[in-house]
């Protein structure tokens, strides 16, 4: 197949054999019937004009101008929560999916981009300058900012002592809102125990404790509850009415063989079935691992619904068709739990989590985490097709950001997983990608640190790896999991109640926007 390429005006055209552009430029998500091959990148002459330019900008300010007036009390909220969704992965997720669909990308938007109100939140903890998920969700869920490692509890609990716990619990809005009869529900695609979940409806003093396994020999022996154990037991209103996520060897005994993996056991010393308290506890309730079952699911006649589909995280959205027993989508996830919430009169919180953005970009993995984003979009569009903005506050943010970068000057439309292409200063296509100081090729994205690290000397890299799903992009220092970043990270808001999101926002002020738009009072 030819490649045509028409640049800056002055018409040029490239011949190239068809198997050697398949074999060193496809775009790695192609087989999931994403459009155009978007391996090379558009011409630098494009369609838009000054006159272009200037009426999409009239435009955006009429529409700006005329937004809806939403109330400003809430009958419901929805908290969309992307692990380590920084605005660098926002902007390349943003390019990815419209590369995908055949376009430049660059002007795309993922659905939420779209809320009429966005801030930027800042997302240090009490004791770090650069966070990790369990202050950080703490702050979001329960107003208090508090040090690192501890979920929903004051700063002044002493890690791993779960004896300093008792009587500095903050409670989460969630929480708040079982007390006062609203349904509530969880759904993430990592484990339901994780940090950001865990927060929602946990107070202990070292967020790994998510099972008994896990909790220090004077904690177990004087009967301190884990994490899952916290989930089920959950002791406010009629408890959670949702709970959708992975970590199934958390909630199930040593003794017990997982029923996807036969090969693998539970992790509970207790000797517990958690799933099956939870049947047990609840009227009108189900407990499911796969997706056959999930989807056999009835939403007008299950009260409360424990989902656990895999032995710890799900997979990650482009490697979820493969899974053994099925999973659902972080999609479809959220759409049952609309379904079960919404059946309250009195209206719902639900958490929301694309949990596994976070673990790719700690494995170096831009592709995953772009795509991970993707479907976290994908999820937010599914949910504002059921629910009305009047009376709904729909918020989505991250917890923290990651030294993920997008750097270089590629061409409009370059691929953004690929090498970086320039123009030349002829305004000419160059014809071979760009090379550094020692003329070896290099990546749009890459990160400041982590598993990607090359040591002294770069190796020349070709169209073929950095687009290959599994490609680690670059790394500048070597540590064996790339971190967290530092910066603020955005928060986008639409509904009833969302002009209160404007500016630069405390993290823990997200939870004040939430409690007021509810009229929980103080």
């Amino acid at each position: 197949m030819k490649k045509q390429f028409f640049v800056c005006g002055r018409y040029f055209l490239f011949l190239v054999f068809g198997t050697l552009i398949n074999s060193l430029y496809f775009l790695p998500t192609a087989h999931l019937q994403t459009g155009r091959d978007n391996s090379q990148p558009f011409p630098t002459k494009r369609q838009e004009s000054a006159e272009t330019w200037r009426r999409d900008g009239e435009a955006a300010i009429e529409r700006a101008k005329n937004l809806k007036k939403f109330n400003k009390r809430a009958k419901n909220v929805i908290l969309f929560v992307g692990d380590g969704m920084g605005i660098t992965t926002l902007t390349a997720s943003r390019i990815l999916e419209g590369q995908m669909r055949g376009e430049s990308g660059e002007e795309n938007q993922l659905s939420f981009e779209q809320f009429p109100s966005v801030a930027l939140s800042k997302t240090y903890s009490v004791n770090q300058q650069t966070s990790d998920s369990a202050p950080t969700m703490s702050a979001i869920i329960t107003g208090v900012k508090t040090d690192e490692g501890v979920l929903s509890v004051n700063q002044t609990v002493v890690h791993d002592d779960y004896r300093t716990v008792k009587g500095n619990e903050t409670m989460s809005l969630l929480e708040m809102a079982e007390q006062r009869g609203l349904s509530t529900g969880v759904v993430t695609t990592a484990r339901l125990t994780h940090a950001t979940p865990g927060a929602c409806y946990a107070h202990t003093a070292n967020r790994d404790w998510e099972t008994d396994a896990d909790l220090t020999q004077d904690a177990r022996q004087n009967n301190f509850p884990d994490i899952a154990r916290q989930l089920v037991e959950f002791p406010l209103g009629d408890g959670l009415e949702v709970a959708l996520g992975g970590g199934r060897t958390k909630f199930i005994s040593n003794q017990m063989s997982d029923p996807e993996y036969a090969d693998r056991k539970g992790e509970r010393l207790d000797g517990r079935d958690l799933p099956k308290e939870w049947t047990s506890k609840y009227k009108n309730s189900e407990f499911v691992w796969n997706k056959q079952q999930f989807d056999a699911i009835d939403s007008k006649k299950t009260k409360h619904l424990l989902g656990l589909f895999e032995t710890s995280h799900l997979q990650y959205a482009y490697d979820r068709p493969k899974d053994k027993a099925g999973e659902p989508s972080l999609s479809e996830m959220t759409t049952k739990a609309i379904d079960i919430v919404s059946q309250n009169k009195k209206g719902y919180f639900l958490m929301v989590e694309a949990g596994r953005i976070d673990h790719a970009h700690h494995n170096g993995n831009a592709f995953r985490a772009l795509t991970d984003t993707i479907e976290l979009s994908n999820a937010v569009r599914a949910a504002l097709s059921k629910v009305n903005l009047n009376d709904t506050l729909v918020i989505v943010t991250a917890d923290h950001s990651h030294t993920f970068t997008m750097a270089g000057y590629p061409i409009r439309g370059n691929n953004i997983l690929g090498l970086v292409r320039e123009v030349n200063n002829a305004g000419l296509l160059e014809e071979k990608p760009k090379g550094d100081k020692n003329k070896q090729t290099f990546t749009t994205l890459g990160y400041a640190n982590g598993k990607g690290y090359v040591g002294g000397t770069r190796p020349n890299l070709t169209q073929e790896s950095v687009v290959n799903p599994n490609y680690k992009q670059e790394a500048t220092v070597p540590l064996g999991d790339e971190t967290h970043g530092g910066e603020d990270v955005a928060i986008f808001a639409n509904g009833a109640g969302s002009d209160l999101i404007k500016g630069v926002m405390e993290q823990n002020w997200i939870f004040y926007a939430m409690k007021d738009a509810l009229r929980f009072g103080r």
